[in-house]
């Protein structure tokens, strides 16, 4: 009798195992849909208990640069799910394609919001959980990241990196729930100074928790390895800065 049990408790731990979604401590591709549409984005995991950074790419979609942030968070104890906007396969290498994506969503802000919930629901198909999190995004990432925090989703913060910082006509911080970090160029000839204060008066009056950094001589596009934009100080204290920030949010 007793085998029997010891059998029947194996039986059933191994098929509940089977049914679990896997930790990814290599990472992999994760197709899933939102609104009909087919995207493929990226998950990794160390643990499946580990807290999930919602990563979202810059306009020329889901690559490389991406995979690397995922696995040095990984590597740091986070879940990550980098998401991809423009749709499985979509990897716009021309200028004029990657300005007809990204513009595309700029006119569309409720199919942005959309798409990145869409991309939580994802993540959370993997078997870790959405509430302790953050959201994080590079250039048009940090734009869309800005946008989710306007949208009023219940994560514990939101993280720009030399993104958009312009508030689009109509919007407010006024339903921002998580507590905002604001990594910035001071020298980025793409997203001005002028834009970056405007925003730190419009949170501080809408009462949002937040902090803005900028760094001197660093471009647009600073922490990207391998570009004329890349800049090493800027980058390694933005990064060392965002771990402490992921560690002051998510425990």
């Amino acid at each position: 009798m007793r085998r029997n049990t010891i059998f029947t408790l194996t039986y059933v731990l191994g098929a509940m195992l089977a049914l679990a979604p896997p930790v990814l401590a290599a990472g992999a591709a994760v197709t899933y849909q939102v609104d009909g549409q087919a995207y493929e984005g990226f998950f990794i995991a160390p643990s499946t208990d580990a807290p999930l950074v919602l990563l979202i790419h810059d306009w020329d979609g889901l690559g490389d640069y991406e995979i690397k942030r995922a696995q040095m968070l990984a590597d740091a104890g986070y879940a990550v799910f980098a998401a991809d906007l423009f749709g499985a396969g979509v990897r716009p290498a021309a200028i004029e394609e990657r300005r007809r994506l990204t513009g595309a969503l700029y006119q569309d802000r409720e199919k942005m919001r959309r798409l990145m919930n869409g991309t939580l629901k994802a993540a959370e198909a993997q078997g870790v959980g959405i509430t302790n999190a953050v959201a994080m995004g590079y250039c048009f990432g940090g734009t869309a990241v800005l946008e989710l925090a306007r949208s009023g989703a219940e994560l514990k913060g939101f993280v720009s990196f030399h993104g958009g910082l312009d508030t689009p006509k109509g919007q407010s911080y006024a339903n921002t729930r998580g507590h905002i970090l604001v990594l910035h160029g001071t020298a980025d000839a793409s997203v001005s100074m002028e834009s970056f204060a405007a925003l730190a008066k419009e949170m501080e009056s809408a009462g949002v928790g937040h902090e803005m950094i900028t760094y001197s001589g660093a471009p647009h596009a600073f922490t990207v390895f391998g570009t004329e934009a890349y800049r090493k100080d800027a980058d390694e204290k933005s990064w060392d800065r965002f771990l402490a920030f992921l560690t002051d949010r998510l425990g």
